[in-house]
């Protein structure tokens, strides 16, 4: 409950002086191309792909989303480990002006937590992680983003290799960043906890 209560009061009311962020990691992109070409639209016929493809590797895509704004600050690696988390808490620190206090809101991935994030965080009191509840579909702003992303950019494109998907990733976010577009939070911390109350009914109904 307070935890719900603290990540709603940050979406809705954020505090002074001070920048909050939406941050996940969206693992396993794939970079697809199709089997063939896909076949141009003609006149009375539509557009025509094969449904096959050819996988030539995956990235990971680590993103904050600046929550009043709506700009984004996106990084790609090639793994998914605590030291790629590390390495993005230190890019967004160093791209953020140093007089702001950060405040990310982010899961309970096992990689935000360990021993070298504390130690780094100590060092860099500015940066504060607020952790969402466990299984709180209702966290995302960033979810959004990457649910853009996928529509408007990757599922309409192919990638021979995982450099070329990268370098694509990268251009659409700085097209986007040309532009931002906020994703207003919407409901209070009251709705959210009625939500989860009849949630929590149902399943202990359901076991009866």
């Amino acid at each position: 409950m307070d935890k719900v209560r603290d990540i709603v009061g940050l979406y809705m009311s954020p505090p002074q002086n001070a920048l909050v962020f939406a941050v996940d990691e969206k693992s396993q992109i794939q970079a697809l191309d199709r089997t063939a070409p896909i076949l141009p639209m003609m006149p009375g016929t539509p557009a025509r792909a094969t449904h096959d493809y050819v996988r030539h590797g995956t990235t990971t895509l680590f993103a904050a989303l600046d929550i009043l704004t709506g700009s984004v600050i996106a990084r790609n690696y090639r793994r998914h480990r605590s030291a790629e988390f590390l390495r993005f808490l230190k890019e967004v620190e160093a791209a953020t002006p140093k007089d702001l206090d950060l405040h990310l809101v982010l899961d309970n991935y096992a990689t935000h937590k360990t021993p070298a994030v504390k130690a780094w965080l100590l060092k860099h009191p500015r940066v504060v992680l607020h952790f969402t509840p466990t299984s709180a579909s209702w966290r995302g702003l960033v979810e959004r983003w990457f649910a853009e992303l996928t529509r408007r950019k990757l599922q309409h494109s192919t990638h021979r290799s995982v450099i070329e998907l990268e370098r694509d990733i990268v251009t659409w976010t700085q097209n986007w960043n040309k532009d931002p577009k906020p994703f207003v939070w919407t409901k209070i911390a009251d709705q959210i906890l009625e939500t989860l109350a009849g949630y929590c009914q149902r399943i202990n109904d359901s076991r009866h």
